[in-house]
């Protein structure tokens, strides 16, 4: 293994999708971007840019349910702790030589935890930014200052010391963080030089609207990726509540199950449930609205506003699920409505084009 070569170890134990960089153009930007560590924003933020005309891959560290999407996969998980670093650094040596931007989503680097890579990309003259997204940034102590209760106090391990900790190594080595909305701007905004708002990504071609029938019997979606997070305790009571009292509907709660399945029950669903102690939302409820469906989010009262006109969430948190619930179930009239709205207001506000511009202009700020 020691006389393997970079370019061998890369070649036999990272998997890398075939496909095509575009044409640059004088309306984007020439460096290269590289976007990593997981998750679905990392792949459809790649795309976005490709539309745009910019050379950018995404790039996950593990084999995970949304890997599948990224362009690269070092597939660290699946090898033992001696070759997980050779394979790592590998990569990453390719990388310094062939990105000039690293954007490394939920502020995750190739050395973590002690991020001492920052320090390399400032000697190479590389840009970086960090883009945050939610328990890595979100301080229960400041979300309590904005009479939110309802955040859960070290969710996915992520404790405010940690968080602390975290924001204040990034920060000592990258101006530029970027978030989806205002929620995490009290958040992050005193720890670096510069916040920028883009909004998440969604492609809704391939999310065929199904607009929900007053005339058939409903389902309800619930899809947590934490019960905690999203409150799923309060969304079975109610469920449980509303049809012990005769309320007509199904009830599907979506755990571990393959992605495009999870797709298939979302586009059956009469409403969709979200999370309810967060105060904004995220793919759950894009994808939602790009088929149509009328969905259930927590969106804080101060927060309503700051959003691009025309957001049709309805608003619930743990306290008012049972009756939000309730009262949406006896308007059935107004549920193509609202699936009508939301389509378009994902068309709208989480499109490609617009989204990649403004990372375009961004990367200009570096």
């Amino acid at each position: 293994m020691d006389r393997l070569s970079r370019q061998e170890i890369i070649k036999n134990y990272v998997s890398i999708k075939p496909f095509e960089n575009p044409q640059q153009n004088d309306d984007t930007i020439r460096e290269k971007v590289l976007l990593s560590p997981h998750g679905i924003g990392i792949s459809t933020l790649a795309h976005a840019l490709r539309s745009r005309g910019v050379h950018a891959t995404s790039c996950s560290f593990y084999k995970d349910v949304y890997s599948y999407l990224s362009d690269v996969c070092l597939n660290l998980d699946q090898n033992p702790m001696d070759l997980r670093v050779k394979i790592r650094d590998a990569f990453f040596e390719e990388a310094l030589e062939t990105y000039d931007i690293f954007h490394f989503r939920f502020g995750l680097t190739f050395f973590d935890p002690d991020k001492s890579d920052l320090k390399i990309y400032s000697s190479k003259g590389k840009k970086v930014v960090a883009h945050l997204t939610g328990v890595e940034a979100r301080l229960p102590s400041v979300a309590r200052s904005f009479n939110n209760r309802y955040i859960q106090e070290g969710a996915w391990g992520w404790t405010e010391e940690r968080i602390r900790e975290h924001l204040n190594v990034l920060s000592a080595y990258i101006d530029h963080a970027i978030i989806c909305d205002h929620e995490l701007m009290p958040h992050v905004q005193p720890y670096f030089k510069k916040v920028h708002i883009v909004p998440y990504a969604i492609n809704a071609n391939p999310f065929t609207p199904k607009y929900p029938s007053p005339d058939i019997e409903p389902i309800v979606v619930h899809a947590p990726s934490n019960r905690e997070v999203k409150g799923t305790e309060f969304i079975l009571k109610a469920v449980e509540r509303l049809q012990k009292e005769g309320h007509k509907f199904q009830f599907r709660l979506v755990e571990k199950i393959p992605r495009e399945q999870a797709k298939q029950i979302y586009q059956k669903a009469a409403i969709v449930i979200d999370q309810l102690s967060i105060g904004t939302y995220a793919n759950l409820s894009m994808e939602a609205m790009a088929l149509g469906k009328p969905v259930i989010c927590y969106i804080r009262d101060d927060l309503r506003s700051t959003f691009p006109p025309g957001l049709p969430i309805v608003s619930a948190t743990p306290d008012t699920i049972y009756e939000v619930l309730k009262d949406l179930l006896n308007r059935p009239e107004d549920w193509p409505k609202l699936g009508l709205a939301g389509r378009s207001y994902v068309e709208q506000t989480h499109n490609y084009d617009k989204v990649a511009q403004k990372l375009i202009d961004v990367y200009n700020q570096l």
